[in-house]
């Protein structure tokens, strides 16, 4: 494991609350990918639609409605990050540093672009984050 890793893991231990695990102040405990996936499949599509638009008006709208976007998936990433996984998740799936590091990247990335493959590259990042995530569900 690399030193960032140990160095993170072992501050995911000293400042974890105990006895609490939830997306917001209340224990509810509900987490699913889905929610950063659905957004990042606006974004995609967002893209699509304005590549195909000749209408500026348009394309205006889409652009605000797909920074939106974007930056709904970097927050639904973070609660997950940041709420849901634990120390012995990164144990056991050490990329998990990097897979959001790089999600998060890509989905500011998207922010700023209509390239349709920067979309696409976002879905697929969010795509291998959850399914690590439904591996520690089981």
């Amino acid at each position: 494991m690399r030193f960032i890793d140990r160095l993170l893991l072992a501050a995911d231990r000293v400042a974890a609350p105990k006895g609490i695990a939830a997306h917001c102040d209340l224990p509810c405990g509900v987490y699913d990918p889905a929610q950063a996936r659905i957004e990042a499949q606006s974004v995609k599509a967002i893209q699509e639609k304005f590549n195909a638009s000749d209408d500026e008006n348009f394309r205006i709208r889409a652009t605000f409605i797909k920074e939106e976007r974007a930056d709904l998936v970097k927050h639904h990433l973070w609660v997950l990050w940041t709420d849901y996984f634990k120390p012995e998740h990164l144990e056991k799936y050490p990329q998990l540093h990097e897979s959001f590091w790089k999600a998060t990247k890509t989905a500011g990335e998207a922010k700023k672009t209509n390239d349709e493959a920067v979309g696409q590259r976002l879905l697929d990042e969010i795509d291998g984050i959850a399914e690590i995530f439904w591996e520690t569900k089981k």
